[in-house]
């Protein structure tokens, strides 16, 4: 069991893992194949972010846009996460992480959401560590179902129609269980955040690595943990205010 983090170690970090095609381009290799290095670098990373005290990992794996790349290359990523998730069960129940998913996965093919139940039920009991993959998701659509299942709650009369807050609405969102994003960071070089997590990354902080995703490395990611260690987050307060000491409790 992995002791409490620091102050400097984010409980949430969320990954948009980018650069797979790319990496295989250059290498002279199918895409398929930096997908399947990809998959390796999940293993490495899910087993890092333990090590190094992080608490909830949300890794970006598939979005709800990328249903326009070939068909070929959607079939071999839903395959590929079959394997996944049949390899890796094993090893989540034995560091005891917890596996959930956020996003439409209704809609994705039956093998892949048996899958997924099955990796569910077996780690469902674990609350030291959370592995959330992002599939079938956007944040706009993420918006949408929220905004639907807020309306209704509100005409069931569960929710009054007044209560306005965020903190209700947020309860809609699928990542009503999750923590906000400390630390958001992007692989590849890219520096856009692609419809990912737009409202909880609201206040995260930001960190656009220049490696492709099979290559991104444990160091990599102590180095992005490191960076987040240097950031002041003010959450709408001063420089001052955030350096205060807390007032003692008398």
């Amino acid at each position: 069991m992995t002791d409490s983090p620091s102050p400097a170690v984010p409980q949430h970090v969320a990954i948009i893992m980018d650069g797979n095609g790319r990496w295989a381009r250059q290498r002279g290799l199918p895409r398929i194949e930096g997908h399947r290095r990809g998959v390796e670098t999940v293993r490495r990373i899910v087993e890092a972010s333990r090590e190094q005290g992080i608490r909830y990992l949300t890794l970006y794996a598939f979005s709800v846009e990328n249903w326009r790349r070939p068909e070929d290359e959607v079939g071999a990523l839903m395959n590929l996460l079959e394997f996944f998730l049949k390899r890796e069960t094993a090893t989540l129940v034995k560091n005891r992480v917890r596996l959930r998913t956020i996003g439409r996965t209704a809609d994705l093919p039956a093998v892949v959401r048996r899958e997924l139940d099955r990796a569910m039920a077996a780690t469902a009991e674990f609350t030291e560590h959370t592995l959330t993959l992002a599939l079938n998701y956007g944040s706009r659509t993420e918006i949408v179902d929220a905004a639907r299942a807020y309306a209704a709650a509100v005409a069931a009369g569960t929710i009054v129609a007044t209560d306005d807050s965020w903190d209700t609405f947020a309860r809609h969102l699928y990542t009503a269980d999750l923590p906000d994003p400390d630390l958001v960071i992007r692989t590849s070089g890219e520096t856009r955040v692609s419809n990912f997590l737009l409202v909880q990354a609201a206040y995260a902080e930001f960190v656009f690595v220049p490696v492709f995703w099979p290559d991104f490395s444990k160091d990599d990611l102590a180095a992005a943990v490191a960076e987040y260690g240097r950031r002041e987050r003010r959450f709408g307060r001063t420089g001052e205010q955030v350096a205060a000491p807390a007032p003692v409790a008398t």
